[in-house]
């Protein structure tokens, strides 16, 4: 499964103020724990909340060029700013990442798709329109399949995509799970050459023991079809259900990298 690590997110405190402090130091050691507990992609996010549009551009370049000068993992460049996402993806210099994220609206699509077409590089789409997050798996899905009609036509292809099915917390909602889980499943059949990702922590929001409805939602959720996570990968619980999910599934040939985690 690939593990985008979670934790350059400037709605978490700490992070934040490396963020806002310029902190290079503290930058690349959170870059480089994430990095050597195996993470395929490092998320960042410089969105403080605070200063302007301009202030948000500089930080992402600043955070991209940072980390990029010492830690070779494919970034996730994150906003839900088209100016930010531009200028981290010309911060990477050509290295590999992916576009987190565009969401089914003409007017969101129509500044993040062709920074994907431009740059070559996969995009994640999130299952929401001019609406909100819808409370069905089938308006989900119609939410991709609209940004999947427009990313064709623009030049991005399926297999570039990664569509988000969106995790609401059960502590609103308790169906929202399921939903998630059958928006997933229905990705997989009608999208086929696309992939799923998902911030699984969010389910748990609001509620005690956490850790234990994130492993059990995260493991459904392979079992549906899930293709990725956006997650703690420093929390060895939670990296090793990937490992048992993946086992049960059949999508780890001869049990090794389960053997090899727990080795």
């Amino acid at each position: 499964m690939i593990t985008i690590a979670e934790k350059i997110n400037a709605t978490i405190p700490s992070t934040r103020r490396i963020i806002e402090e310029r902190d290079a130091a503290a930058l690349l050691e959170l870059a480089e724990k994430q990095a050597a507990a195996g993470a395929d992609y490092i998320d960042i996010n410089v969105g403080t909340g605070h200063g302007s549009g301009a202030d948000e551009v500089e930080a992402m370049t600043w955070a991209v060029t940072t980390i990029q000068e010492k830690i070779d993992t494919p970034l996730c460049i994150d906003s839900a700013d088209a100016a930010v996402l531009e200028a981290g993806l010309t911060a990477r210099q050509g290295k590999p990442a992916l576009i987190n994220s565009t969401k089914a609206t003409e007017e969101n699509m129509a500044t993040v798709v062709p920074l994907a077409a431009r740059f070559k590089l996969p995009l994640v789409g999130l299952a929401m329109d001019d609406k909100g997050i819808p409370t069905s798996a089938e308006a989900r899905l119609a939410a991709c399949k609209y940004i999947a009609d427009y990313c064709a036509q623009r030049g991005v292809p399926e297999e570039d995509l990664f569509f988000d099915p969106l995790v609401v917390p059960v502590s609103t909602d308790i169906t929202q799970g399921r939903v998630t889980l059958d928006t997933i499943a229905a990705i997989k059949k009608e999208l086929p050459k696309a992939k799923t990702v998902m911030a699984v922590s969010n389910i748990s929001f609001g509620l005690p023991q956490r850790k234990r409805l994130n492993s059990a939602f995260l493991q459904m959720a392979v079992a549906y079809g899930l293709d990725g996570g956006i997650l703690n990968v420093l929390d060895q619980e939670l990296m090793g259900a990937i490992r048992a999910a993946e086992v049960l599934v059949g999508k780890d040939k001869r049990c090794r990298k389960y053997a090899r985690f727990f080795r």
